[in-house]
C-alpha cells in the first residue's frame, strides 16, 4: 500500500514548543520537530526522559503542560481525533493482549477494530510467521512473540504514523532484521516512524535527544 495515496492520512506531524510533566516532575520544556513522510526519529535519552510519555502525547493519552501537536493531511490541517483514531499505530513497550484470546482470537479483533480485511491479517499472519501460534493463548507466548503479534497489526492494517516504544528490544537477531524490513517499507511508501529507543533503529533516522539524568 502507498500510504501518500490515503486520503486520511498522516504527511506530516508538527510539535511545537511542547512540554511535559509527570506528577509534579517536568519531564522536558520547549521541544519542537517536525516530522514529514518517508521520515523516521529516534528518541533517544535516559531512563525517565519522557520518551514513553511523548509517544503518549502523541497518540492523545496525555494532555500537554504547553505546546502543540498537529497532525497534517493531503488536504492541511487535520482533526487530532480524526488522525489519532484513523492513522497512527502505537505500539507500547507492553503489548496489551488479552491473556486468555488466543493468538487468533486476539490479532482477528485488532485487525477487525482497525478496519483491515481477512486477506490482510492472512498476509501479516504469513509475514510474521505467526501460524504455529494462532491456537495458542497469548499468556503462552514469549516476549519475543507478543512482539511479532503486535507487529502484524502494522502490517496488517497500514496506518501512516507508527509510534514505536522500544521495538526491537523483545526480539532475536532474526526477527530484528524482519523488523527493519518492514520499518523500510513503511518508509518507502510514505509512512513515518516515531520511536523511543535505547538501541539504533534498524533505519536511516535523525536522532531527537530528550536528556535527562544518565
Amino acid at each position: 500500500m502507498d500510504i501518500e495515496r490515503d486520503s486520511q492520512v498522516l504527511t506530516r506531524l508538527d510539535i511545537e514548543a511542547l512540554s511535559l510533566s509527570r506528577g509534579e516532575r517536568r519531564l522536558f520544556n520547549g521541544l519542537s520537530f517536525c516530522l514529514s513522510a518517508g521520515e523516521a526519529a529516534a528518541l533517544t535519552g535516559a531512563n525517565g526522559a519522557g520518551k514513553t510519555s511523548l509517544l503518549r502525547a502523541v497518540a492523545g493519552f496525555i494532555r500537554p503542560d504547553a505546546g502543540t501537536i498537529v497532525f497534517h493531511g493531503p488536504e492541511g490541517v487535520m482533526e487530532a481525533e480524526t488522525a489519532r483514531r484513523s492513522a497512527l499505530h502505537l505500539l507500547g513497550h507492553h503489548e496489551g493482549l488479552k491473556p486468555q484470546r488466543t493468538v487468533r482470537q486476539e490479532l482477528g479483533f485488532q485487525i477487525e477494530w482497525l478496519g483491515g480485511s481477512a486477506e490482510a491479517m492472512d498476509a501479516a499472519v504469513a509475514r510474521l510467521k505467526l501460524a504455529p501460534l494462532l491456537d495458542l493463548e497469548t499468556r503462552k507466548l514469549s516476549a519475543g512473540q507478543r512482539r511479532r503479534l503486535s507487529l502484524a497489526r502494522l502490517v496488517a492494517a497500514p496506518r501512516a504514523l507508527w509510534l514505536l516504544d522500544e521495538p526491537l528490544a523483545p526480539l532475536d537477531e532474526v526477527w530484528r532484521s524482519v523488523a527493519a524490513e518492514l520499518m523500510a517499507e513503511h518508509l518507502a511508501g510514505g509512512g513515518m516512524v516515531l520511536a523511543a529507543v535505547h538501541d539504533p533503529l534498524p533505519v536511516a533516522a535523525r536522532s531527537l535527544d530528550l536528556g535527562g539524568v544518565r
